[in-house]
């Protein structure tokens, strides 16, 4: 049976200001709420409700490149082993959305809701009709840059989120335990995907997902994986020296994203 939905159409302008000086303007399917982070581009084709739960993503007004977005909807959550097996992580980890074209109508088997509603039922801001590619190429050429979604009458500063511990506000906050293969790995959470547990524990592995900053030196381990996280690494001191410390007892060690 093909499910087709629509979504209350939004005509409120906003604007995406960078810190050249640089604005976009366009019209808001999220959050009506100003919000300010760096900002950067993703060009995956599918997969943004995955993207947008990414940690890796915290603090970000994320640019999609793909020109549609939205067509698909979102789906309901599911759990395995107190693990989403829909999203990245238990909430949205993005400060706001950027893409071209929003589809207000969805199609897909599994979908329970549009991608505006989801936003703005977590109270994130999102514009459309924005030039993606020409913002695109800007951030290619100076890098990623601070950034702000600005609606009428409510202005915000620009918000620099490396000058924070990203790292910190997304691990998880004590250990835990994942799957019961022969083999043990310890995953340090620097905020970590839920799907590198799934498929760590699909392969046949015990996984222990540990804090950033959690000493795992005296634990009984086979293998090291350091996770994919936002912000600067070099902040998470703890972290680079248990890495080191394991590397030199030559266990094997893995870093993804």
């Amino acid at each position: 049976m093909v499910r087709i939905f629509s979504s209350p159409e939004q005509t409120t302008q906003a604007t995406l200001i960078l810190e050249d000086g640089s604005i976009f303007k366009g019209y808001s399917f999220g959050a009506t709420r100003s919000v300010a982070g760096e900002v950067v581009f993703n060009t995956g084709m599918v997969g943004y409700p995955e993207t947008l739960t990414d940690p890796s993503y915290n603090s970000q007004i994320l640019t999609l490149t793909y020109p549609l977005i939205g067509n698909y909807g979102v789906a309901g959550d599911k759990f395995q082993d107190n693990l989403s097996q829909t999203f990245e992580s238990n909430q949205i980890q993005i400060r706001g959305l950027i893409v071209s074209d929003y589809s207000k109508e969805f199609n897909h088997y599994q979908a329970k809701q549009s991608l505006g509603s989801w936003l703005i039922e977590n109270e994130i801001p999102a514009l459309q009709g924005i030039d993606t590619r020409a913002l695109t190429k800007k951030l290619r050429e100076k890098g990623t840059m601070l950034g702000k979604i600005q609606f009428d009458g409510e202005e915000v500063e620009f918000y620099d989120p490396d000058k924070e511990n990203l790292v910190e506000k997304v691990s998880n906050g004590k250990p835990t335990e994942h799957g019961s293969g022969k083999k043990r790995v310890v995953l340090i959470d620097c905020g970590s995907k839920h799907n590198i547990i799934h498929n760590l524990v699909k392969r046949g592995l015990q996984v222990l997902r540990v804090p950033w900053d959690h000493d795992f030196l005296d634990e009984q381990f086979d293998g090291l994986v350091i996770s994919n996280g936002p912000g600067n690494p070099k902040i998470c001191r703890q972290t680079i020296y248990n890495i080191r410390e394991t590397i030199s007892k030559k266990i094997p060690t893995f870093g993804i994203c």
